[in-house]
């Protein structure tokens, strides 16, 4: 790996970063100190405007589209949507310690989709750090575990949804040689479009209250508009790391937030914190540090080999 692209990578993972603890600290002061509970249409609305950014963008020559086969961008762009509006129903169906296994369960489907359809290998050493860092994600944010038929129907629904999506998100831009921001460009419509008719319902029905008849006071409106612009860095970097890393490193820098916003959450708006959170966080931070590891170690190795003659790599 150049330096170049060393240094592109860690930058997208920053912006991943940054950018999705602000979202979650704006979406939570809009959600419980506001009032605004309707986070599925909130979601449409992210889309719309990322999609409005990145025309402008397009008209004003920085980047160039790329055409995409439509059938493949249509399908990619509703899988996606429906995979986010899946997650919104698996946290509404689900007790927070189920839905935090469900997203815990998409490493490992993950892992297993890539090894079974795309032929990937992972090493043990992989798999181990990755154990460890489920295992303190699971101790820092798993509390009860309350089971209940159509919850798990939806949860299950919600990882298979998540993992092809993400897979197809990697996949699509290296089979396509697409852009992170063309590949978004050309989906963005179709996950708002999809998101945007079923929003309401979904919101409507996890809540029992109308997004249309919501009163929308001036800081309302405010903190949505805020919540709009961060979403369009946080979709961005979302494909971007996707693109430049893989799915599952993807997932790894997820948990990362998580733990960052666990301690936020703590820090900045006094939520409760135990024991059991520090020491899920301590193991998660172990884990991922062993992931890049050895992550970087086999990274490099295969750059050793590939830059040997094939007499020397076969001796």
């Amino acid at each position: 790996m150049t330096a170049g692209l060393q240094l592109g990578v860690i930058g997208s993972l920053a912006l991943s970063v940054a950018s999705s603890v602000a979202i979650v600290i704006c979406n939570k002061a809009l959600i419980s100190t506001l009032g605004f509970p309707f986070a599925t249409t909130l979601t449409s609305w992210h889309l719309m405007v990322t999609y409005c950014t990145l025309h402008v963008a397009q008209r004003l020559h920085f980047f160039e589209p790329k055409a995409i086969d439509g059938h493949t961008v249509i399908l990619f762009g509703f899988l996606n949507g429906t995979s986010i509006g899946l997650l919104n129903l698996s946290l509404g169906f689900n007790s927070i310690g189920f839905y935090q296994m469900t997203k815990l369960a998409i490493i490992p489907f993950t892992v297993l989709l890539e090894t079974i359809f795309l032929n990937k290998r992972f090493s043990e050493t992989i798999k181990l750090s990755l154990m460890v860092l489920l295992l303190g994600v699971g101790i820092a944010s798993v509390t009860d575990l309350e089971l209940n038929l159509l919850g798990s129907v939806l949860s299950g629904l919600a990882i298979a949804t998540t993992c092809v999506g993400q897979i197809l998100t990697n996949t699509i831009q290296k089979k396509l040689k697409v852009s992170s921001t063309q590949l978004l460009y050309q989906s963005a419509p179709y996950q708002a479009a999809i998101l945007f008719a079923t929003g309401p319902f979904v919101d409507r029905l996890l809540t029992n209250r109308s997004v249309f008849a919501h009163k929308y006071t001036t800081p309302v409106v405010g903190f949505i508009i805020l919540s709009c612009l961060i979403a369009v860095s946080v979709n961005f970097s979302t494909f971007l790391v996707i693109g430049t890393t893989s799915p599952v490193t993807y997932q790894v820098l997820g948990h990362l937030k998580t733990c960052l916003v666990l301690s936020f959450g703590y820090t900045l708006l006094h939520d409760p914190f135990t024991m059991k959170n520090i020491l899920g966080i301590l193991v998660a931070i172990f884990g991922m540090a062993l992931y890049s590891f050895f992550s970087v170690r086999e990274s490099k190795k295969k750059s050793t080999n590939d830059a040997l003659p094939v007499s020397q790599q076969q001796q």
